[in-house]
């Protein structure tokens, strides 16, 4: 991809406790992509927001967690999945024991989980087009 950093449409991120994955059940509302379907913290851009701050505005707004970009240990400008023609960001990082006690759910999604890595690529609701950017991100972190 060849799209400048600066213009990208959206943020994801795999957030790991050892071998657990971080995600969230989506809404299940007519017209939203991939509704009710387990996905992984992130989402759009809003206004001229860098990619970092995209994700962890998203983070925030689904979780209730505020991390430093340092947190985020790799990263990687791919073809979006819902706008191949575009860039979107997906990082990897890593979530503490106290960081999931401080989690507090959003209005966004109808809930959340710690998964193994494992149990959400087999799982009938998780969004195949992000399986093989989980699968990067864990050869990257674990």
């Amino acid at each position: 991809m060849t799209e400048p950093k600066g213009n990208f449409i959206g943020a994801k991120a795999a957030f790991f406790h050892g071998t657990r994955l971080l995600t969230l059940q989506r809404d299940d509302l007519p017209g939203l992509p991939w509704a009710g379907q387990w996905d992984v913290p992130g989402g759009g851009r809003e206004g001229d927001e860098g990619p970092e701050d995209c994700l962890l505005r998203e983070l925030f707004e689904e979780f209730g967690l505020r991390l430093p970009p340092e947190r985020l240990l790799a990263r990687w400008a791919l073809p979006s999945i819902s706008n191949p023609a575009r860039v979107a960001w997906f990082f990897a990082g890593r979530i503490t024991e106290a960081e999931i006690a401080a989690i507090r759910f959003g209005d966004e999604g109808q809930g959340w989980a710690l998964m193994e890595v494992e149990a959400y690529l087999a799982h009938p609701k998780s969004i195949r087009e992000m399986h093989g950017r989980v699968g990067l991100a864990r050869t990257a972190l674990l």
